[in-house]
């Protein structure tokens, strides 16, 4: 009987050791059809808490929550961008999304762009706060190994088997700061390979990629989700992220479906897969809306609510934080910010390219605002995080984006059209230099970075996402190229810039805008 006992035993030990690739496919019966929902999100983005009356994670979790209650197999994953976004997130180094993101029960993660923001050291802390694991079939630590550990990930249910696989953009090398001790392998050779570990050495029966690679084309070399699916055969599901894109039904190229679900937490993926003889034999998807300012769907969820109150409760602690110190008043007046060049408004334009060209390692030749974006003045004396978001209230995510020398010269056709007064009138950094005619709505002499426009080059620059679509009239901005959204507020650079001056900033104005033939609020 003893000897029994530790056959029976080691046979326990065999079996928990043997490697995946080896382990028992799923018993299938015949014909009969099994079924899997499949839960999904993307470019989070530090939205702790609602915007707008959308999203949020305790709304989120109670959302998942209910249909986890409804019973049946659910897998929930993250198509990347955890990281970077509103102050609550970026403060704790997103430790309470980590944290909350184990409460609702992700099973898988992925590395978005974002993620690489920070150092090594800090996204080696975020990974060991994840109970769940991050897959990445693109990424190589200096040992050889994939960052996270997962090539790919088996789930086994019922009566099938699925493989997840995982590509990061290799966008992230131009557009974040990855660590040098880091490999990236081109996107299509990597889902090659992972897909022909799973589909002939795992034998699984369903294969889902969660890509961080977006859906709109940036540049000439950048591999999309649709070119990826035209590339690699093989691939039931496309989970996406990258491109803040809202889908309202799944794309198809040639076999695979693509879907992503927004941004920012304010839709959730609910895809409902058939398998059926070991093949995918349909698949139902929509976004699913988590809240909005007209009907509350979905009530905070109790066990994330108390998990994230000490956070939220340091937070709004540090608004009364004194982050500087302001050498004089930086006058705002009547909206000044409106009517001509401002100190404001050179500290705020001066502050992003500051902060692409030193933190972030952005060549870009200038930054501009609208001057309606710009909301009070800076008073003489201590500068507290408050003061900070009561001048930029508005939470305007910056992008750096490329436009040809002609089309920079047709933006300028448009400023020169704009009133004084309007809150579409610009605010530039120092790089930019112009005279407005305002009488006779012209721009003279104009010149960035010391030269005048040359109509053949590309100029690279940071705006804020409200005139990159448009607003305020800039449908000169629509056509731009290249772009990389940073994820960050204009309030957090500022207090960025702040700091980096030994906390100590002083309004002046250089001439870099000068108005003829203008009015006076």
């Amino acid at each position: 009987m003893k000897l029994m006992k530790r056959l029976a035993a080691l046979m326990a030990i065999f079996v928990l050791a043997v490697p995946l690739g080896l382990s028992a496919r799923p018993l299938a019966e015949t014909g009969k059809s099994y079924e899997l929902t499949l839960l999904h999100t993307n470019d989070h983005h530090g939205s702790v808490l609602p915007n707008g009356g959308r999203g949020g994670l305790a709304e989120r979790a109670s959302y998942v929550k209910s249909v986890r209650a409804a019973g049946g197999n659910v897998l929930l994953i993250d198509a990347g961008d955890i990281n970077t976004g509103p102050a609550l997130s970026n403060m704790f180094a997103a430790e309470p999304d980590f944290r909350a993101y184990n409460l609702i029960g992700y099973e898988a993660g992925i590395f978005g762009n974002h993620e690489f923001d920070g150092s090594l050291e800090k996204l080696n802390r975020q990974l060991s706060l994840a109970n769940f694991p991050f897959v990445c079939s693109n990424i190589k630590t200096a040992d050889g190994a994939f960052l996270g550990g997962n090539q790919y990930l088996i789930k086994d249910y019922q009566g099938f088997r699925v493989g997840i696989f995982a590509v990061t953009t290799l966008r992230t090398l131009v557009i974040a700061s990855p660590d040098k001790s880091l490999t990236f392998i081109p996107e299509i050779k990597a889902a090659l390979d992972a897909v022909d570990i799973l589909r002939n050495r795992e034998k699984v029966d369903i294969v889902i990629g969660i890509t961080h690679i977006g859906d709109v084309l940036e540049s000439d070399v950048h591999i999309t989700s649709p070119i990826l699916a035209a590339s690699v055969p093989g691939i039931d599901i496309i989970v996406d992220g990258h491109s803040h894109s809202f889908f309202e039904a799944p794309r198809k190229v040639g076999d695979t479906f693509i879907v992503t679900a927004n941004e920012w937490g304010k839709y959730v993926g609910e895809g409902r897969l058939a398998i059926r003889d070991g093949k995918l034999a349909g698949f139902n998807w929509k976004p699913v809306e988590i809240n909005n300012s007209e009907k509350q769907s979905f009530a905070p969820d109790p066990a994330v609510t108390a998990l994230l109150a000490p956070y939220i409760e340091k937070a709004n602690a540090s608004l009364k934080e004194v982050v500087g110190e302001a050498a004089d008043t930086f006058v705002f007046g009547n909206r000044l910010t409106c009517y001509g060049e401002t100190a404001l408004g050179n500290m705020i334009t001066d502050a992003n390219v500051w902060y692409f060209r030193t933190v972030a390692g952005q060549n870009i030749d200038f930054a501009f605002h609208n001057g309606g974006n710009m909301r009070a003045e800076l008073p003489r004396g201590p500068i507290t995080r408050e003061q900070i978001l009561t001048v930029l209230p508005f939470e305007n995510y910056l992008f750096i984006v490329s436009l040809k020398g002609a089309q920079i010269l047709e933006l300028f056709d448009y400023i020169a059209t704009v009133p004084q007064g309007n809150g579409g009138f610009p605010q530039f950094s120092k790089e930019v230099r112009y005279t407005l005619d305002a009488s006779n709505k012209e721009i003279r002499d104009l010149t960035i970075g010391g030269a005048p426009v040359d109509p053949d080059k590309t100029y690279r620059f940071c705006t804020n996402d409200y005139l990159l679509g448009g607003g305020d009239g800039y449908t000169a901005l629509t056509r731009s190229q290249d772009p990389f959204n940073t994820s960050l507020l204009l309030s957090y650079v500022v207090i960025e810039y702040i700091n980096s001056q030994n906390g100590l900033i002083t309004p002046s104005t250089d001439g870099r805008m000068r108005v003829t033939g203008g009015v006076s609020p």
